[in-house]
């Protein structure tokens, strides 16, 4: 699945007078909505294994921040709303909105090509855009795909020691003889895409993808635990660690071969920061309504369809193969059970993270996990579901 699979959002950023109009919640309607939302994860985690975290956020107000479980095994820290989380493939709204920075600025257009960037790139690229890229239209092959291959033929294995880095991964798409399909002719899922865009913004801006995220993502908007996570580099704050469940126990696996490329997946944080993006999110702080809209437009494929998922079985990076899929940039936009919604959820060694952003009802749910059993997206629409009540409509039970 995704490390990390009309607008939704952005009439929600177009408008942040409409929002702070709407009635506030008074503080028995936000200790109610707590309630239910506790309900909801009651007994999922025991108090002395590895958990998850809950954010709720209604009408621009934080009505539940809290964890439960530990952040390992070692040192017993219990889980609250400063535990670090590796966010896998939601890291991608960040790095998406990197771009959307850059391009804000004049120094790159979502029409640039991709031999622009990499100039040596082979001949399947030509065409890629920095717009496919981020809508996940490139074609480019999987990285995962190439480095099963390239360890068939004989090259030293990748492991949780010896990590794939991200100019590896260019190499390994530098040296593939052919892209998936025609760039803008299909959809797929693609964490090669999200990893090379990590590289345009490092060579755009002249700065370490990490060190962009922090100086123009994360310092303006006080996210001062969040990162993207290199070894040896820096350090997540009160870190919780990932863990697998093997033989009926949950033992610690924080680390996979893929563990280091940063576009894709790398970014740790933890729900009081994500709290201060969602209002960011909320109130157009970094990027104008008119600048924020690409990235809440669903893309639509060169001879004007929608894409679909891929054809064949379902499983890893193919959520619903066959059924139609709404993607902007970094964000899936399908709508659920009639409401629009903004989501995007990721999967990685040890952690699973989930995000549910509904603009109509002012509504976020983010649900972060340090276990690899539970499935943090059903969590968190379980939660929109125990607060918002399913519309009585055809279709609908």
């Amino acid at each position: 699945m995704p490390r990390s699979p009309a607008p939704l959002v952005v009439l929600a950023l177009a408008a942040p007078l409409a929002l702070a109009s709407r009635p506030a919640r008074d503080p028995e309607a936000r200790r109610d909505d707590a309630r239910r939302a506790e309900a909801v994860v009651e007994g999922l985690v025991g108090r002395d294994e590895p958990g998850l975290a809950l954010l709720v956020r209604r009408g621009g107000r934080t009505v539940l921040a809290r964890g439960r479980g530990l952040r390992d095994l070692r040192s017993r820290a219990a889980i609250d709303a400063r535990t670090g989380f590796r966010l896998a493939s939601v890291t991608k709204a960040f790095t998406a909105t990197a771009v959307m920075l850059l391009v804000r600025d004049g120094r790159i257009s979502y029409d640039t090509p991709l031999s622009e960037a990499f100039p040596s790139f082979p001949a399947y690229g030509r065409g890629i855009t920095i717009r496919h890229l981020l809508t996940h239209t490139s074609g480019l092959p999987d990285y995962e795909e190439l480095m099963a291959a390239a360890e068939k033929a004989g090259a030293p294995p990748w492991t949780k020691e010896r990590q794939i880095r991200d100019e590896e991964v260019l190499g390994l798409l530098r040296g593939a003889k052919a892209g998936r399909f025609a760039p803008g002719a299909s959809w797929a899922y693609s964490n090669s895409g999200y990893v090379l865009l990590g590289l345009v913004v490092a060579r755009v801006s002249g700065r370490p993808f990490g060190e962009f995220l922090e100086s123009s993502v994360f310092r303006p908007l006080g996210m001062d635990r969040t990162l993207a996570y290199e070894a040896g580099r820096n350090e997540v704050p009160a870190r919780a660690y990932g863990h697998e469940r093997e033989g009926g126990a949950l033992r610690e696996r924080d680390q996979s071969a893929t563990s280091a490329t940063l576009g894709d997946g790398g970014v740790y944080s933890s729900l009081e920061d994500l709290a201060k993006w969602d209002e960011a999110l909320r109130t157009s702080v970094l990027l104008s309504p008119g600048a924020a809209k690409p990235a809440f437009e669903p893309v639509t494929l060169a001879d004007g369809t929608l894409p679909r998922w891929p054809a064949g079985a379902a499983g890893g990076d193919n959520l619903a193969p066959g059924e139609r899929v709404a993607y902007g940039f970094g964000w899936f936009l399908d709508p659920w059970r009639g409401r629009r919604r903004t989501w995007h959820h990721g999967e990685t060694s040890g952690f699973r993270a989930a995000i549910e952003r509904f603009p109509d009802e002012d509504l976020t749910v983010v649900v972060l996990a340090n276990r690899g059993d539970l499935d943090t997206k059903k969590i968190a629409l379980d939660v929109a579901d125990a607060l918002l009540p399913v519309p009585h409509e055809k279709g609908h039970p």
